[in-house]
């Protein structure tokens, strides 16, 4: 019987299947980041007070614009990173206040209607721009967000045509998959909950839109509610589990989470992959007030949790994994995985190998992990892949061993995972 996190896998590709024929059935219905098109309209009810302005800044790198909208190595919020999508290359656009080439001439009303109802001045958005989570936004920050947008520096700079092809390409559909999947509902505290929970949980699903990447889709692409942040797939990489039930139980402390939001590193490891421009153009710039509402949301709890000893469950020798740990592994993440700060992070604790399936693992074996810097404090080595080095038999070893050492998973990975891993991990390459 194959182990459950196969089973998912199983269901994902066919899941998959089934979403690019009900695509081509909703003309249109597709991955990409919607486009934030010039309007002929003039701009109006922006708010020139510098408090406003302020705030929407700090809104603004909350709501992680920068990460999106700025390709690499190009100026902020000029847009022109490509996103790859099975249906082709979409880019983001350009949000400074230039009139010709960015948002300079929208109204207030419509880029409220972009933000909430995801519809442009020249029609529908790509879902992909997060709209379904930024429809909870207030109005007041909403407000906020575009008087601080509007006093940006004005940049020209043309956004580039995406590369999808028909009937991908043809938004009409999309006013369809909104009726179906949109529900713009603004966002409504629980009373039941505290006031840094009630803003913790504001600052994660509107600003943060977290449930973007880490809640599942279903056949439609709409994110699946009734799964909010079980984890999902992301261009090869897991993004993890973050309900409460999996964070407590890897034993994540309100420490924790502040320094991995903060550093991109804490005891239970770093980010990488897409959670690395997430920290360091977003939640890094989290107040201490903020901070701590995220994580009471997160963990569910205000109360202090207490960090518990990480595991490390002692070397085997005789395991077929050992010779391979100490001859890729030990020099970087130390003989009993101790980690070196500023090179790697820690093996034991670590949360990436404390999960229910390997899909991280085998990724960065496979892919490695490029270089971070976080500040004059805080960097971290690049890791190779070993995809041209290790094989698959290799890659089963070491994962188990890993698993085995410093986490409390059973070192059950087979081949057969590996080679129905690659098949999702290299997809899109």
């Amino acid at each position: 019987m194959k182990p459950l996190y196969q089973y998912h896998l199983s269901r994902l590709v066919k899941a998959r299947i089934k979403l690019s024929q009900n695509l081509l059935l909703t003309l249109g219905l597709s991955l990409g980041l919607g486009l934030f098109a010039c309007s002929s309209n003039a701009a109006d009810e922006v708010s020139t007070n510098s408090s406003d302005i302020e705030r929407g800044a700090y809104l603004m790198k909350i709501g992680d614009c920068v990460a999106c909208h700025t390709a690499v190595g190009g100026r902020e919020l000029t847009g022109g990173l490509p996103f790859e999508t099975p249906f082709g290359a979409v880019y983001s656009t350009n949000i400074t206040s230039d009139k010709d080439t960015g948002i300079g001439k929208y109204s207030y009303n419509e880029f409220f209607d972009a933000m909430h109802h995801g519809v442009g001045v020249n029609g529908n958005l790509y879902p992909a721009m997060p709209y379904t989570s930024y429809s909870l936004l207030s109005d007041e920050d909403t407000k906020a967000i575009y008087a601080y947008l509007m006093s940006t520096k004005p940049i020209k700079q043309a956004n580039l045509d995406n590369d999808v092809s028909f009937p991908f390409n043809v938004r009409f559909g999309l006013k369809a998959w909104n009726l179906i999947a949109h529900d713009a509902e603004k966002f409504a505290p629980k009373k039941d909950k505290s006031e840094p929970w009630n803003r913790g949980n504001y600052l994660v699903n509107a600003l943060g839109h977290c449930g973007e990447c880490h809640t599942p889709r279903d056949n439609l692409f709409a994110m699946e509610q009734d799964k909010h942040f079980q984890g999902a797939v992301i261009e090869g990489l897991e993004a993890s589990d973050i309900t409460p039930a999996e964070l407590n139980r890897q034993n994540w402390t309100h420490d924790d989470l502040k320094s991995l939001f903060t550093e991109g590193y804490s005891r239970k490891g770093t980010v990488f992959g897409g959670m690395y421009p997430v920290v360091y153009h977003s939640f890094s710039h989290l107040t201490d007030a903020d901070m701590h509402a995220v994580s009471s949301y997160l963990l569910d709890t205000d109360e202090t949790v207490a960090a518990k000893a990480l595991t490390f469950n002692g070397h085997q020798r005789e395991l077929p994994g050992y010779n391979l740990y100490m001859g890729y592994c030990a020099g970087c993440h130390g003989q009993n995985g101790e980690g070196r700060p500023n090179v790697a992070p820690a093996m034991a604790g670590n949360a990436t190998l404390d999960k229910a399936s390997p899909h991280n693992i085998v990724a960065v074996m496979l892919k490695g992990i490029k270089s971070q810097h976080y500040n004059t404090t805080t960097s971290f080595y690049a890791m190779p892949g070993y995809a041209d080095q290790l094989s698959d038999e290799q890659l089963k070893d070491l994962s188990n061993y890993l698993r085995v050492t410093w986490s409390n998973q059973p070192g059950d990975v087979d081949v057969d995972t590996i080679h129905d891993l690659k098949e999702v991990i290299f997809e899109h390459d």
